[in-house]
């Protein structure tokens, strides 16, 4: 498999959905792909997270959604600011989104499914206020092995 898993033009694809995701709401939105992930994906999520700066949002409103490609794992989180105003449902129902994608390796469709979701639960419960400001990039982050 090719050190990058998707095409240019594919980032270019996400990275919109996530403007578009975005811009109704304060929440940001982050995508983390690397090839392996060699601990709990949720686990390697958290540490991306805080690598990221995703902590650092000013309502506490950022969702990073994690792919190790080669290990074929994923995670999904969201900080304590959205974590306290959807369940835990929320997030199980979103995985299962893109398991059902990945499994038809549709991998950028089960990615914008999840990222328009994300947008519009943010919104909900974050809505964009005329003072809000990108607080954290669109840009996908990319990881090496990680041992």
């Amino acid at each position: 498999m090719s050190k990058q898993f998707f095409t240019q033009q594919e980032q270019e694809q996400l990275v919109e959905s996530i403007r578009l995701a975005e811009l109704n709401t304060s929440g940001e939105i982050r995508v983390h792909v690397e090839p392996k992930c060699t601990i709990k994906p949720e686990d390697r999520a958290k540490e991306v997270f805080a690598q990221l700066g995703m902590h650092s949002t000013e309502k506490q409103n950022g969702v990073l959604i994690y792919l190790a490609y080669e290990s074929k794992v994923f995670a999904i989180i969201g900080d304590i600011g959205i974590h306290e105003k959807v369940s835990n449902a929320f997030w199980d129902a979103e995985r299962d989104t893109m398991k059902q994608h990945f499994s038809k390796a549709e991998f950028l469709k089960g990615l914008q499914v999840v990222i328009s979701d994300v947008g519009t639960k943010l919104k909900q419960y974050f809505p964009y206020q005329s003072d809000d400001t990108n607080e954290l990039s669109n840009e996908i982050s990319f990881g090496g092995e990680q041992k």
